[in-house]
């Protein structure tokens, strides 16, 4: 996605140490609601605001700034990359688009100085929207005094988190499975750990069960000695408190075998898995939406948590800007949810599988996290629950320390009849790739929206696969309308060597369609009336003409006769490889064509030319995708 362009440039690793408790706000030029002055001289009416800035919220400002005309990002690559740091290169991002990080002090409770801050420290105690408008009161502490102001924005955004207060002020129920597994995190860093692994057995994810302590180990680099740990956690036997730094040095001992000098604790949190999805994304008049963890909250097997939320910011970021500038009307937003609600739940159910079969491996062992849980409900609430509290930890910890005996060497071990039989059984899991899966190119890319801001295909509509076994790798490129644009390599200049993704043609920096053709006389045809469509409904449209290697002579001049007097378009020239060339690999003619959205998704396609009036077609393609009623009779 185009937010991750800048990532492959710059690795800044910063330090994050920013909460959810913090607003972004966004001043946008806009047609499509009222400006400043709407309640009395001293009060502003601000185009969106977002609350929560972490990744979601952060991607959504940047992409934001950028439908600003404010700057453009650069290509796309995959990584695996912790999220303290991604936070920090998000935040720089926006310095470098004119945002401003203050907190309550340097504002003083003054409205008015919020333009494109992000405004630290402060946290939502009530919303309002019962007006024209949406009134948020914040609340920070300024010299020791808490201290309240009312901010109004036509557009509110909660991507604050899964415990979001946004969601819970507006009423928006979850709906899954809640409470799968409490659990602390611990952030640390250890160099000699890190070398240790290197060494001796590099990974990304480390799943440790022995007698003494049970978690998961995620190197976010093992170079650094960049680490977390995740623990299981059962309050109220167990409390925050007894995972103090010094603790969490011993209990980091316990669970890689030895003693490492350098350990150094950063951060300690606890969190509460769940699997749900917000039963609305969006409420109060298409005034209030919701975006990341804030709408659907997974289990964290697969990654599928801050990348569906980003991909929430990519698609619903063009829509705002559609509608503060006036080209859609507000009812646009609901494509919104529309669109991401079923990819929502879809990878809810795809973590959770995936999360299940991760726990296949305990479970083989003899350390069934279902049965750690029902053990745990006992005490809390069968006879346990007549203990005092010392008693229960005691009892607690006393049955763990039995289960964890199952893992050791005089009860795993091939002379043992029940150690031979759990071995075999965790050996026939790993071999069958029954266990946790960590690459998802089918989900990641292949995700399809079947309605929205789209024309829909008339045919061979496909839904998500209902049984879902987390092993669908092969990505097959589609320009079926709702697909994400396929990716090829292209020269942009005939006559230069340097290559670039068909993704890089979509624009970042403004909502634009493409609109993609071959050199035939019907699809110029096409693309002119789809330029005076454009015009009309006052859309940027930019023509890309693909040009195969065998056909690329007289190219420019070919286009610049066939398109004048328009101007916005590109000539590009496919780079062939021995398997497909770009008609080919979206399985249709070139006598086809695809018009692609602002966020990569194909808006509408054709296969082979359209058969009817081609403006005609046009004006009815770009009304069902905005929403707009101009050409209705």
């Amino acid at each position: 996605m185009g937010f991750l362009r800048f990532m492959r440039r710059n690795n800044y690793p910063f330090k994050d140490k920013t909460r959810n408790r913090a607003y972004a706000i966004q001043h946008m030029q806009h047609r499509g609601f009222s400006k400043d002055g709407v309640l009395n001289g001293n009060d502003v009416v601000h185009p969106i605001l977002i609350i929560g800035a972490g990744p979601v919220g952060l991607v959504l400002s940047i992409l934001l700034t950028k439908l600003d005309l404010e700057q453009v990002v650069s290509p796309v690559s995959v990584a695996h990359f912790s999220q303290y740091k991604l936070t920090m290169l998000l935040l720089k991002q926006l310095e470098n688009l004119g945002f401003q990080t203050c907190a309550p002090e340097s504002l003083g409770g003054k409205e008015q100085s919020c333009d494109k801050k992000i405004m630290m420290g402060h946290e939502c105690v009530a919303i309002d929207s019962s007006n024209d408008f949406v009134t948020v009161t914040a609340s920070s502490i300024i010299k020791g005094k808490r201290v309240e102001q009312n901010i109004h924005c036509n557009i509110l955004i909660g991507t604050d988190g899964a415990a979001s207060t946004v969601r819970k002020l507006v009423g928006i129920e979850m709906r899954g499975e809640k409470d799968l597994q409490k659990l602390v995190s611990i952030h640390f860093f250890s160099r000699d750990l890190g070398q240790f692994l290197l060494k001796e057995n590099p990974g990304m994810l480390f799943f440790i069960f022995n007698t003494e302590a049970i978690g998961v180990l995620v190197a976010h680099d093992l170079r650094q000695g960049e680490f977390v740990f995740q623990i299981p956690f059962y309050p109220p036997q167990q409390t925050i408190e007894d995972f103090s730094p010094k603790a969490c040095k011993k209990l980091i001992s316990k669970l890689v075998g030895r003693e490492f000098g350098d350990v150094n604790v950063i951060d300690i949190k606890p969190w509460i898995m769940h699997a749900e999805v917000a039963e609305r994304f969006i409420c109060s008049g298409n005034r209030i939406l919701l975006a990341g963890d804030a709408a659907h909250r997974f289990p964290p097997a697969g990654g599928f948590g801050m990348n569906t939320g980003i991909q929430d910011a990519h698609n619903l970021a063009w829509k705002i800007a559609s509608v503060i500038k006036g080209i859609a009307p507000s009812s646009m937003l609901n494509t919104y949810e529309i669109e991401r609600k079923p990819i929502a739940l879809f990878n809810t159910r795809l973590s959770l599988e995936n999360y299940k079969a991760a726990m296949s491996v305990p479970a083989a062992l003899g350390l069934d996290p279902t049965i750690a849980n029902t053990v745990h409900q006992f005490i809390i609430n069968g006879i346990g629950s007549i203990l005092p509290s010392g008693l229960q930890k005691v009892a607690l910890d006393g049955i763990f320390g039995i289960g964890r005996a199952q893992v050791s060497e005089f009860v795993l071990n091939e002379s043992n009849p029940l150690g031979s039989s759990r071995l075999a059984k965790l050996r026939r899991i790993l071999e069958e790739g029954k266990s946790l899966q960590l690459q998802f190119p089918a989900e990641d890319l292949g995700f399809r929206y079947l309605q929205g801001a789209l024309v829909p295909e008339s045919y061979n509509v496909e839904s998500p696969p209902e049984v879902l076994t987390g092993r669908r790798r092969d990505y097959t490129p589609s320009a079926q309308s709702g697909s994400r644009l396929p990716h090829m390599f292209v020269r942009v200049n005939p006559l230069s060597e340097e290559t670039v993704s068909t993704l890089d043609l979509v624009s970042g920096d403004t909502v634009e369609f493409i609109l993609i053709i071959a050199p035939v006389e019907e699809s110029y045809r096409l693309a002119c009336e789809a330029f005076k469509v454009a015009e009309e409904l006052e859309i940027s449209l930019k023509v890309c003409i693909f040009w195969s290697t065998d056909s690329a002579e007289g190219l420019e001049e070919g286009s610049k006769a066939a398109l004048s007097p328009w101007k916005n378009y590109t000539d590009v020239v496919e780079v062939r490889s021995s398997t497909s060339n770009w008609w080919g690999m979206c399985n249709i003619t070139n006598r086809g064509a695809i018009l692609v959205r602002p966020d990569e998704h194909i808006a509408w396609s054709t296969s082979s030319g359209v058969a009817g009036d081609p403006r005609v077609e046009m004006q009815r393609v770009f009304s069902a995708i905005l929403g707009v009623h101009r050409y209705n009779k």
